[in-house]
């Protein structure tokens, strides 16, 4: 059983993640904002996060940042997900560490297999 830390600050998003994820026998943690994301990283140290690019306060990036930062998080996985399908945008966000990318709306087996992949590569570090 991995714990799993959401940030997204669409409910209906946050909801639709947070029930599969539990469905598939995971803890989640759940943050509307950036700030608060890397609030609960940081206590939480969760096995793998899933993290919204447009966020309240800092963006995705930013909080991506400040987790790194933490040498207690510096290896957990980090899915950057995001509404964004312009080209440029997601090149950016792909360049800016994430483990892995994923548009809105997630589609239910790619999103499976790489929170699975993640959560397996995470366990063999």
């Amino acid at each position: 059983m991995s714990t799993i830390l959401i940030v997204e600050d669409n409910e209906k998003n946050m909801k639709l993640a947070r029930d599969i994820l539990q469905h598939k026998g995971h803890v989640t943690l759940e943050a509307k904002t950036g700030e608060q994301g890397v609030r609960l990283a940081i206590l939480h140290q969760p096995d793998l996060i899933l993290m919204d690019i447009l966020l309240p306060g800092i963006d995705g990036i930013a909080a991506l940042g400040q987790i790194r930062e933490q040498p207690a998080l510096d290896a957990t996985p980090v899915i950057a997900i995001s509404a964004s399908v312009m080209p440029d945008a997601q090149h950016h966000i792909v360049n800016s560490g994430f483990d892995a990318f994923l548009t809105k709306p997630v589609s239910l087996k790619p999103f499976l297999e790489v929170v699975d992949r993640l959560l397996t590569e995470g366990r063999s570090k």
